[in-house]
């Protein structure tokens, strides 16, 4: 369904385009590319292409609404059935060349990942996969590559698709992650790699739509027990996720979403906030290199 929506939505634009071509005016033609509708939208350079080639699903309601009106589709029947359309697309499994080499649910959780549209997340053990750099889940994964018995190309399959899943941080998603501060001074491959770590931390905790929190060692907090991930979507009820050793775990009942929903509500109440994110990380910097 979602290659389905993706091509409808690219033949209404080569539709726009032609007719503004047939015009006799090349320069109204240019204004129908992929690329120049996205700037006018305001998505990312590339979100469109991707949506039309059924590579990723559109992640909001009004996003489509904003592509009809676009496009001049005026009538409440066609718009009716392509918003459907797009409710069927976010409910369906992604197909990626990817299935092979992650958990079992994880294609499912980065299908419902791409299409929300805030994201809260906790990890206790390693740094969040949003905010990995690449030289860091390099090191991850490969210091793990014997003892899981996974092969080479497992590995660069699965961090291949962990660097994909930092395409949902450029988007307009609300995005807040809660470290604790023992994740990071775990040393991961080296000094010099966890230096790359905690500059990659702070470049994206830069972005407008992004916070990310630090809970200090030596803080007596409320810490939970185990990583999540809380998705919530425009259309569709939310879900919390969280990884285990070769599996992906899920919860969808509201008392349950519920629950960790408070959880980070504690954590995000007693963490120093955002603004303190930088200084944390520079201080544990300095102490690295000591």
């Amino acid at each position: 369904m979602r290659v389905a929506l993706g091509t409808e939505l690219r033949t209404l634009r080569e539709r726009k385009k032609k007719l503004a071509e047939e015009g006799q005016n090349s320069d109204e033609g240019s204004k129908w590319t992929a690329e120049a509708v996205s700037t006018r939208l305001r998505f990312s350079r590339s979100k469109l292409s991707r949506i039309e080639a059924g590579e990723i699903p559109l992640p909001k309601l009004m996003d489509l609404e904003a592509l009809l009106d676009e496009y001049g589709v005026g009538d409440e029947q066609a718009r009716d059935d392509l918003k459907q359309m797009h409710l069927d697309s976010l409910k369906v499994e992604p197909i990626t060349s990817y299935r092979a080499f992650l958990p079992s649910g994880m294609l499912r959780f980065l299908g419902l990942e791409q299409a929300s549209v805030r994201i809260r997340g906790y990890e206790n053990n390693v740094v969040h996969g949003l905010l990995q750099h690449e030289d860091y889940a390099h090191a991850l994964m490969g210091s793990a590559k014997i003892v899981e018995e996974r092969t080479t190309e497992a590995v660069q399959r699965s961090i291949q698709a962990r660097m994909e899943r930092k395409e949902l941080l450029v988007d307009d998603r609300e995005v807040h992650i809660i470290l604790t501060e023992n994740t990071l001074r775990t040393c991961v491959g080296s000094p010099e790699v966890m230096r790359r770590q905690y500059a990659e931390i702070i470049r994206l905790s830069g972005l407008e739509n992004v916070d990310v929190q630090i809970i200090p060692e030596d803080l007596p907090t409320y810490r939970a027990g185990f990583n999540f991930t809380l998705l919530e979507f425009e259309a569709l009820e939310p879900v919390v996720q969280s990884d285990g050793y070769r599996s992906v775990t899920m919860w969808s009942k509201p008392a349950d979403v519920g629950q960790f929903a408070r959880q980070f509500a504690a954590m995000v109440k007693a963490a120093p906030g955002p603004s303190e994110t930088l200084r944390i990380l520079k201080d544990l910097e300095e102490e690295l290199w000591k």
